[in-house]
């Protein structure tokens, strides 16, 4: 039994964390490209624009992830119309909700970019590619609520490849649109736009499967219920993404202020990296929800411990894997974002990945267990521990830190922020067990 668990186990993350590698290339290989045309003004520009992008990719997971889980729990207990329900409301609130994005990036892209920090120097890059992301909205959040779906609905190859197609159009729109056709910001701006337009594509294939139960009802009734019950259940995954989003803006606040768009600069090619990193560890958590939810909703308590053991030892090698590989190769990673071949940033870049990356061996740990927490149904517990890791402890502490150790406080921040809610959740756990 223990071995089909865990070849369900592997067959499910590995998929996923493809396809999140994929889906996180998107900022990635804008990265990339912005620092060969446009240089450290370019990715300072970027860093700017990524918190958004984040709130936007929360919101969609949010309602996806949410409204997959329930999905999951009323499949596996034959409770099939309730489930389809679930489904057209999560597409419903998500156009909805994109749509009302798309709003604000029309009237308000160039005042939310002076909100994010930039100056005279960066402030036409940044709304170039603020405003492109932010009317795309809908498409982002559809295709996190439709990869969500189809992957909860047996099908994680599929959305896999979805994810993956996704990122490598980007790849190749981003050099067409920025090398050949030398559109700049707004070239790397549209290539990302494109990407999930193309994903979403692909993913309307699982719909020509006979198996599926999933299908779309024409009603423009939202029953609100569901809505309040999917948030319930998405919220801690929205928070660890709008979590990103704060820490990337406090950090560039202060970043800029100890180190100037040089400083913003080096951090950028940290987040990007950390983005990756990060979509591998969720990966592994939201590889492992959809069989976590369904052995719930089967109530079968020894299945749940097993993965549970699986997705633990699984994402604490991966965390140890990225630190060893960044810091022994940190000179090469740095040199493929700095271009122009800045010293400050350089310096800059590679302190920064020998002291972040540490909080990776925690941050494994805390993402696993916001998974696990709303798979089961304990959101409000989820919810907790995503809103100490992205507020309540990180931010005083940057700023705390920042002042004494200027910008190795500025990464010691993350770290402790990370170690101190492990051991928030070491503490809680070893409480249960002796009560």
């Amino acid at each position: 039994m223990e071995r089909s668990i865990l070849k369900s186990f592997l067959k499910y993350v590995s998929l996923n964390v493809l396809g999140m590698i994929g889906l996180s290339c998107y900022i990635l290989v804008d990265t990339f490209f912005i620092s060969k045309v446009l240089g450290a003004l370019g990715i300072a520009a970027l860093n700017f624009s990524i918190s958004v992008y984040s709130v936007i990719h929360g919101l969609g997971l949010m309602i996806g992830i949410g409204g997959a889980t329930r999905y999951c729990i009323l499949k596996s207990q034959n409770q099939n119309q309730q489930a389809v329900n679930v489904f057209n409301n999560s597409l419903k609130v998500g156009l909805v909700v994109g749509f009302c994005i798309t709003v604000i990036g029309m009237v308000g892209a160039e005042f939310l970019a002076l909100l994010l920090g930039s100056d005279r120097s960066t402030l036409a890059l940044t709304t170039i590619y603020l405003r492109t992301i932010l009317c795309f909205a809908p498409f982002f959040i559809i295709n996190n609520v439709l990869i969500a779906f189809v992957r909860n609905d047996n099908n994680p190859n599929l959305a896999m490849l979805a994810m993956l197609i996704g990122s490598f159009s980007n790849i190749i729109l981003d050099y067409l649109f920025m090398f050949q056709l030398r559109m700049g910001m707004f070239g790397a701006a549209i290539a990302t736009c494109l990407a999930p337009i193309i994903s979403i594509g692909v993913l309307l294939i699982h719909f020509n499967k006979t198996t599926t139960i999933l299908s779309y009802t024409r009603s423009y009734r939202i029953e609100w219920n569901l809505i309040r019950d999917m948030f319930s259940l998405g919220s801690a995954t929205f928070i660890v993404e709008v979590s990103s989003a704060i820490v990337l803006i406090t950090f560039n606040l202060v970043i800029v202020n100890l180190k100037g768009n040089l400083g913003v600069a080096a951090y950028g090619i940290i987040a990007n990296i950390a983005l990756v990193g990060i979509a591998m560890l969720t990966g592994i958590a939201q590889g492992a929800q959809p069989l976590i939810s369904e052995a719930y909703g089967l109530k079968r308590k020894q299945v749940i411990k097993k993965l549970l053991k699986f997705a633990f030892l699984t994402s604490i090698l991966v965390s140890i894997v990225i630190y060893l590989s960044l810091i022994t190769n940190a000179d090469g990673i740095i040199k493929i974002f700095n271009s122009q071949g800045n010293f400050e940033v350089a310096n800059l870049a590679k302190r920064g990945i020998e002291i972040y990356f540490i909080g990776f061996l925690f941050a494994s740990i805390n993402i696993i267990m916001t998974m696990y927490l709303s798979a089961i149904e304990y959101p409000k517990m989820a919810l907790m521990i995503a809103v100490l890791r992205g507020c309540v402890i990180l931010v005083p502490l940057v700023f705390l830190l920042s002042s004494f150790w200027k910008m190795t406080g500025v990464w010691l921040a993350f770290v402790l922020t990370e170690l101190i809610v492990t051991i928030i959740i070491l503490g809680a756990r070893l409480s249960k067990k002796l009560s």
